[in-house]
């Protein structure tokens, strides 16, 4: 049987999913989706819109030589201001695609997702490393000087894209190359983040809040190495990367519990295995694991993680351990194990806030995020 076949068939027996999650069939399997696409509305442009337009083409224009025929950093970094400020006056008089637009990228997302099972490739799920791939250029942000984070899609460059935290990443942005063909008008930061939502909608978690809005960046505005998460170090590690984001300890275990998601792979990150049984769906079930299995340090000749005692077949990070040996996490760990609702609704808010980070809230094109439709919903 097919695996559209099958999908359809779990559709017609499954049950209604709960509010607080992104509408699926009762059997978490990411095969099991159907397809459909919405039919855009045509943009409602004003006079104001087409004002700004001209005058962001006339801005763009003016400095288009300098740009793109100096090499020099000051260039690039005027480049990127002038088009940061043509998004703010888009945004600022809705001159941009649709939010039906958007929808359509999204469903085209969520169409490649299964396409993994045809291939072979890990679970079966694109999803995983979709999401992997939007959090990896979302969470480099830095508060205090207000660099990094997804506005510049830098992960393009290799000063960025070859930083050993993103090993492996090549497969997500390759994969969503096609997609930004298919719609040219989307920017690299928008498309990614997107795909972080799509992964986590589609594979059975809760609805993201999102908005589109992000610019494409140089080389010049890449990030230093050493601003993700390194999964062999401690607490201390874990609250010095994500403070310096601006997230607190409770958004710090909502976030980590995105390990229900995926595995890791010994050519990448050195470590290998899943965190649950079920690395296609999103559910609580790692903090579950975390919490009641027995964790004893792994014999074997790669980096320290350990392994549960019973099947030996599931995987932590030691900073994933650690989210269990220091009490304030603890409390949170608890928390999400014994409600996975509270996890959905804490997860999403802590998501959305990282897929923004970096952004100026004058480039979006929305006073508040959207929710997009999961392919359930068509």
């Amino acid at each position: 049987m097919s695996f559209a076949a099958l999908r359809a068939s779990a559709r017609r027996v499954g049950s209604a999913a709960p509010i607080a999650r992104a509408s699926r069939p009762a059997l978490r399997n990411p095969a099991f989706r159907k397809y459909s696409t919405e039919a855009p509305q045509a943009p409602k442009k004003s006079s104001n819109a087409a004002l700004f337009g001209a005058l962001g083409a006339a801005t763009v224009g003016g400095i288009a030589f300098w740009v793109y025929a100096s090499n020099s950093d000051s260039a690039k970094e005027a480049g990127s201001a002038v088009r940061s400020g043509v998004q703010s006056a888009k945004a600022a008089t809705n001159f941009t695609p649709t939010k039906e637009d958007y929808q359509k990228v999204y469903n085209r997302i969520a169409e490649i997702l299964d396409t993994a099972s045809d291939k072979g490739y890990d679970d079966g799920s694109y999803g995983p490393i979709l999401l992997r791939l939007a959090w990896h250029s979302s969470g480099t942000y830095d508060k205090e000087t207000n660099t990094g984070g997804s506005n510049y899609a830098t992960m393009r460059f290799d000063p960025e894209a070859k930083h050993g935290a993103n090993n492996g990443l090549n497969i997500a942005r390759d994969l969503l190359e096609p997609v930004k063909q298919e719609f040219p008008w989307i920017s690299y930061g928008d498309l990614w983040t997107l795909g972080g939502v799509a992964a986590i909608q589609e594979l059975g978690g809760p609805k993201i809040p999102w908005r589109p809005g992000r610019i494409d960046g140089f080389a010049a505005q890449c990030t230093p190495d050493g601003r993700l998460p390194d999964g062999a170090l401690g607490a201390d590690h874990i609250r010095n990367v994500f403070y310096r984001m601006g997230f607190n300890d409770q958004e710090i275990v909502a976030l980590i519990g995105g390990h229900a998601l995926g595995r890791c792979h010994r050519d990448r990150s050195g470590f290998d295995g899943p965190w649950t049984f079920s690395p296609t769906s999103v559910t609580n079930e790692f903090y579950r694991l975390l919490l009641n299995e027995k964790w004893v340090w792994k014999k074997w000749d790669g980096p320290k993680q350990l392994e549960d005692k019973s099947t030996h077949s599931l995987m932590m990070l030691p900073t994933d351990y650690a989210l269990v040996q220091d009490k304030n996490f603890k409390k949170w760990v608890k928390a999400y194990a014994d409600d996975e609702q509270l996890w959905f609704k804490d997860f999403a808010a802590a998501v959305a806030k990282l897929f923004e980070l970096g952004v100026p809230q004058s480039q979006f094109v929305a006073s508040e995020p959207w929710i997009m439709k999961s392919t359930d919903e068509k």
